[in-house]
C-alpha cells in the first residue's frame, strides 16, 4: 500500500469523499461531460426534432428562475458527495445508475436528436444577462431527456428514505429537485416531455443499481483502480475473495 499517498489523501480529501468512491465519483462527471458535448459535435448536422406542446407554448419566460438552474450545479456536487459517505455497496450501486443513465441519454441523443425555439432576449438585467450567456455556451440540443431534471432527480432519490440524512434534507432535496424541473420549464431549457423523461430514467436506473448484480462490476473495476493508486484491496464479499 502506498502509505504516504493514502495519508494524504485521508488528512485532506478523505473527509470529504471515501478512497473507494475518488476516481467513479470523477467519472460520473467526465462521462457525462463525454456523452453531452460529444453528441452535440457528433449530432450538429442532423435533423433534431421538436417535442413542443401546447402546454409549454403557453408557458412564460421568466429569466429569474435562471439562479434556481445555475445553483443546481452546487445542489449536485453536495449530493453526489453525500452519497458517496452512504457506503461502498450503496455507492456503487448509485453510480451504476449514474452511468447507465448516461448510457441511455446517449442512446436518445443519436437516435431522436431534439431542440427548441427560445426566446430572443432584449432586457439587459443580470438574469437575462445569465440567460444570453447559458444560451449561448449551451446550444439547444440534447434536451430529451433532460440531464438537468434527471441528475437533480437522482440527487433526491439517491438519498430517499436514508435515516442517517436528516429528513429537512432530505425534504428540501426533493423540493429543490422539483424547482429545477421548473427552472428548466420557465428559462425555456427544457419542454415538459425532457422533465417526465429525466425521472422516469432516473427511476428506473436506480432501481436496476439496487435490484441487480451490476454494481459488483462497477465496484471491481474502480476497486483495481484503487488498487494501482492506493494499494488498496479489491474485496468481493458474496465470494469472500480477495484480489490484488
Amino acid at each position: 500500500m502506498n502509505n504516504r499517498l493514502v495519508q494524504w489523501y485521508e488528512a485532506y480529501i478523505g473527509k470529504i469523499v471515501p478512497r473507494y468512491a475518488f476516481f467513479s465519483v470523477i467519472s460520473c462527471f467526465v462521462f457525462n461531460s463525454l456523452i453531452y458535448t460529444g453528441t452535440q459535435i457528433l449530432m450538429k448536422n442532423a435533423k433534431h426534432y421538436d417535442l413542443s406542446t401546447s402546454f409549454d407554448h403557453n408557458l412564460p419566460f421568466i429569466p429569474e428562475w435562471v439562479l434556481i438552474y445555475i445553483i443546481c450545479f452546487a445542489f449536485w456536487a453536495v449530493n453526489y458527495i453525500t452519497i458517496t459517505r452512504q457506503g461502498r455497496e450503496e455507492w456503487f450501486k448509485f453510480a451504476t445508475a449514474d452511468y447507465l443513465s448516461r448510457i441511455i441519454c446517449l442512446v436518445f441523443f443519436i437516435l431522436m436528436p431534439t431542440t427548441n425555439t427560445r426566446p430572443v432576449i432584449t432586457g439587459d438585467s443580470l438574469t437575462e444577462n445569465l440567460m444570453k450567456f447559458i444560451y449561448m455556451a449551451d446550444p439547444a440540443t440534447n434536451l430529451f431527456p433532460s440531464i438537468h431534471c434527471l441528475v437533480s432527480w437522482f440527487c433526491y432519490i439517491g438519498i430517499r428514505g436514508r435515516k442517517n440524512i436528516p429528513l429537512w434534507y432530505r425534504a428540501f432535496s426533493c423540493i429543490f429537485a422539483i424547482m429545477v424541473f421548473i427552472s428548466t420549464q420557465f428559462t425555456k431549457q427544457h419542454y415538459i416531455a425532457d422533465v417526465i423523461a429525466g425521472v422516469l430514467i432516473a427511476e428506473t436506473c436506480l432501481y436496476i443499481g439496487n435490484h441487480t448484480k451490476l454494481y459488483k462490476k462497477t465496484s471491481k473495476i474502480f476497486g483495481k483502480i484503487n488498487a494501482k493508486v492506493f494499494g488498496d484491496i479489491i474485496y468481493d464479499r458474496e465470494e469472500e475473495q480477495e484480489y490484488f
